[in-house]
């Protein structure tokens, strides 16, 4: 099915049509930053002072939660309830107007965390939505509540609220328009398309500084940043569905309809209608064969099969090697990568331009690790990224904050090729995991990577204050950790992809058979 409608994709072309479905892909993603990075403007950290009832001799706690009254009784502490905020760089923040300090101090990470929490199920929710109503469907929908919940926060006086509407906002943060962007891509075109949309993502983190720099306001700065998702409608209404699904669904003429266009827009001539039609019922007769095919052997199944196929990453010592390692480095490069990009108070003086470089730094992270890894392969490169991120974060811990020109090199190092390393580790997954249990290892990976995610907020907002060097310490440990363990992986560059797990066992050998040129026996350093 793959093969008959790609071939039809390169009868296409890339053109008008394409780059209208790639353009307003990559205006989603430059959009998606204020978004997922919103707790460093939003609920930053902020110096505040406990404000003690008025015509009360008291004294101060050094952590300013609490005040002590001296009476001729004793010394009483009574805890903190109103506070006076440094408003020099925030005029009006989440932190400020709902008191997120002391007790409540952890609700600026639980803010921001919310909606790493809700992303947990949007992959999920995204599949199903998508393979069953469409991809062009489900986008105008999910993007429709999108918009309305971000912008909603800027009028919600409730925190409680706030939160829910954050984790709905994750929920519905789907990743149906880069499938919808791939799906409509020629196939020699799909790794600049990869790339292209990773781009403007690293464009909208140096933005989103750009754009709380001028609005210091809080909630105008989140309408200000939540209403051009409107500017996408336009183009999907312009946009069609997606050709691949509706030719898998049986909606023919449909399909017809937009690939007439799509040739037009491209300029091209397709094969005649007859010969499409007839093409197009191949490749749904064959994608039903096989979808019934899967059906027939999953009620085959007993319920033995299902339990071992429960744990099919960790049937044999290699693939549990794999999945584990794997596991591990998705969830250090999300918590560490997170981690940089919320640390714009802790280090620098100017989160505003820290921001702004720490998405500048993301675009050579980004484009140039694909020649990289061509010559020089997935192991080396990735290790090498955690590695000189762990070692430039961990020296943040003893360096002096007031050196701040070092403080900030070292943090832009670490981003750069903890950004790498990130790329890096997408595509070196899909060529370690066997193709029987490749969908299983990446969902298991995303699942890591959601963990991540949600902790390095509140290693940051939360164990940060309170402890300024434990951040650099836990990110710089963990980042060393993802590069050592990331040496113990096979290296897959230029080496045949496994279908089974069984082929883990002998992959090596064949491959570096292949290489010598000679049969033998050779030495598996497979792990």
């Amino acid at each position: 099915m793959g093969s008959k409608f790609d071939e039809l994709l390169v009868r296409l072309g890339t053109g008008k049509w394409n780059y209208l479905y790639f353009i307003s892909a990559s205006v989603w993603f430059f959009l998606i930053p204020p978004q997922s990075l919103s707790g460093a403007y939003l609920a930053p950290h902020i110096p505040h002072t406990c404000r003690p009832p008025q015509d009360v001799n008291a004294t101060i706690s050094e952590d300013s939660c609490s005040y002590v009254i001296n009476t001729t009784a004793g010394s009483d502490v009574y805890p903190c309830t109103e506070w006076d905020f440094d408003l020099t760089v925030f005029s009006s923040t989440l932190t400020s107007e709902f008191q997120l300090v002391c007790d409540r101090d952890y609700l600026r990470a639980t803010y921001q965390s919310m909606m790493m929490f809700g992303n947990f199920f949007s992959p999920i929710v995204g599949g199903f939505l998508a393979d069953r109503f469409g991809r062009r469907l489900v986008i105008i929908v999910t993007l429709s509540f999108f918009t309305f919940l971000s912008s909603s926060i800027s009028f919600l006086t409730n925190f409680n609220l706030i939160l829910a509407f954050r984790a709905a906002l994750g929920c519905v943060n789907l990743p149906t328009f880069f499938i919808l962007a791939m799906e409509v891509c020629e196939p020699k075109m799909r790794s600049f398309v990869g790339v292209l949309t990773a781009l403007p993502w690293a464009a909208g983190t140096m933005a989103w500084g750009g754009v709380a720099y001028l609005i210091r306001d809080w909630r105008t700065l989140n309408l200000v940043v939540s209403l051009p998702n409107l500017v996408i409608f336009p183009a999907l209404y312009l946009m069609d569905e997606s050709p691949r699904w509706m030719i898998i669904r049986g909606h023919h003429e449909r399909a017809l309809t937009t690939l007439t266009k799509a040739a037009r827009w491209n300029g091209v001539t397709l094969p005649p209608e007859d010969d499409l039609r007839g093409t197009m019922r191949d490749i749904q007769a064959e994608t039903t064969s096989s979808a019934e095919k899967k059906e027939v052997k999953s009620k085959k199944e007993s319920v033995r099969n299902r339990f071992d196929f429960a744990f099919i990453l960790c049937r044999t010592r290699k693939i549990t090697i794999v999945t584990l390692i794997m596991f591990i480095d998705f969830l250090i490069v999300s918590m560490v990568f997170y981690g940089l990009s919320l640390s714009a108070t802790s280090f620098s003086a100017d989160p505003f331009v820290y921001m702004a470089l720490a998405g500048l730094v993301e675009i050579p992270g980004y484009s140039v690790t694909a020649p990289i890894i061509a010559k020089l392969g997935r192991k080396g490169p990735a290790a090498f990224g955690f590695l000189v991120c762990g070692a430039a974060i961990l020296a943040l811990a003893v360096i002096p904050a007031s050196v701040t020109w070092l403080v900030m090199i070292l943090a832009m190092t670490g981003k750069l090729f903890i950004s790498a390393s990130y790329q890096i580790i997408y595509v070196y997954i899909t060529e370690l995991f066997p193709t029987e249990v490749r969908t299983t290892g990446m969902g298991s990976a995303i699942v890591a990577s959601r963990i991540g995610s949600v902790l390095a907020p509140f290693v940051t907002d939360f164990v940060g204050p309170v402890l300024p060097w434990a951040p650099s310490v836990i990110f710089g440990a963990s980042s060393l950790v993802a590069g050592a363990v990331t040496l113990v992986l096979r290296e897959t560059l230029g080496a045949p992809l496994p279908d089974t797990i069984a082929d883990l066992e002998t992959i090596d050998k064949r491959h570096r058979q292949q290489d010598a040129g000679t049969p033998g026996e050779l030495v598996d350093l497979a792990p």
